[in-house]
């Protein structure tokens, strides 16, 4: 074992789980080494939801449950992908903070790191230096082992010198358990709040936390991972891509429209991924919503001669 990662005290590990400028690589031989510690808050979340046995359960919980998903699904697919990462569309210095801010309270790191890695996927889909390509490290190192690694903890700085320019992005980068606190604090509120001047709904800050906070996380977690996982391995293949992505209309609806993968690694520069009128792509119909009242404008579409070229036999 690497003398860094024995020597590392618990206040290091306190720190560096609220400050990513702390944070130091291990420099272990194993690209796989994964702290523990620094990514309890991922498994302490999974933990957290043998307490629905006594918080139970209640319509409205299971409503804003499903309605959290969605909404912060879409600060990933919506910011985090199509805008931060592939730039599809433009959009004012405000609207792209609070997309930012949506897409932290997911609780998949900052929008600079986010980008970073999924630049450096498409320089390098499903090759060995990979960070998550199921064909290279099997489905679980793919679905959800890599983003805990520390190899791939770090950002890919030289990818991001477009955003990282701002500092407000910087700030959501370096503190990325901030917004995600915020929001956990936000469900319980809720929950008070409905069980303070509702009580016919049967909720409370418990339950509200636990459901509107754990559970949704817990589900957008796997429901983003798994078009890094399943969208390798299951689906349809449209185009010749040199990798093994796929269209998957299951995965297009838990994700938004993500699930049209193959699509995306034919043509990333597009705001929309399905290609044509019957793949459903929900993010791509809020943003054309978006740009008719002016938060954002300049949806890149793809070209037709793009879209018909390239077709796998």
């Amino acid at each position: 074992m690497n003398p860094k990662t024995k020597n590392r005290s618990l206040a290091y590990h306190l720190k560096a789980a609220f400050d990513n400028s702390t944070f130091e690589a291990t420099g272990d031989k194993d690209p796989r080494h994964i702290d523990w510690l620094r990514s309890s808050p991922f498994w302490l979340s999974h933990l957290a939801l043998i307490s629905l046995y006594w918080v139970g359960v209640s319509p409205v919980a299971i409503g804003l449950c499903v309605l959290f998903y969605f909404v912060r699904m879409f600060g990933i697919t919506g910011f985090y992908h199509r805008y931060f990462s592939h730039r599809t569309f433009r959009t004012s210095r405000v609207v792209q903070f609070l997309g930012a801010v949506l897409g932290a309270s997911s609780a998949q790191r900052g929008p600079i790191w986010w980008a970073s890695h999924h630049r450096h996927h498409h320089r390098h889909s499903d090759e060995p230096v990979d960070s998550h390509s199921p064909k290279q490290d099997g489905f679980w190192w793919s679905h959800v082992l890599w983003f805990l690694a520390d190899k791939n903890f770090p950002i890919k700085d030289e990818l991001v010198k477009d955003l990282n320019r701002y500092p407000e992005l910087r700030f959501l980068d370096r503190y990325d358990y901030v917004i995600p606190l915020l929001y956990w604090g936000m469900c319980y509120l809720i929950g008070d709040l409905l069980a303070t001047h509702s009580p016919e709904l049967g909720t409370n800050g418990w339950q509200m936390l636990v459901w509107g906070g754990f559970v949704s996380t817990v589900l957008l977690w796997h429901g983003t991972f798994t078009i890094n996982s399943l969208a390798h391995k299951w689906g349809s293949t449209r185009y010749k891509t040199g990798d093994d992505s796929r269209n998957n209309w299951f995965l297009a609806i838990l994700t938004l429209g993500e699930g049209w993968h193959n699509n995306h690694h034919h043509y990333q520069h597009t705001a929309r991924q399905g290609f044509y009128w019957w793949e459903f792509d929900i993010t791509y119909y809020i943003l054309w919503l978006g740009s008719c009242v002016g938060l954002v404008s300049g949806l890149k579409q793809i070209p037709e001669g793009v879209r018909e070229s390239s077709r796998a036999p």
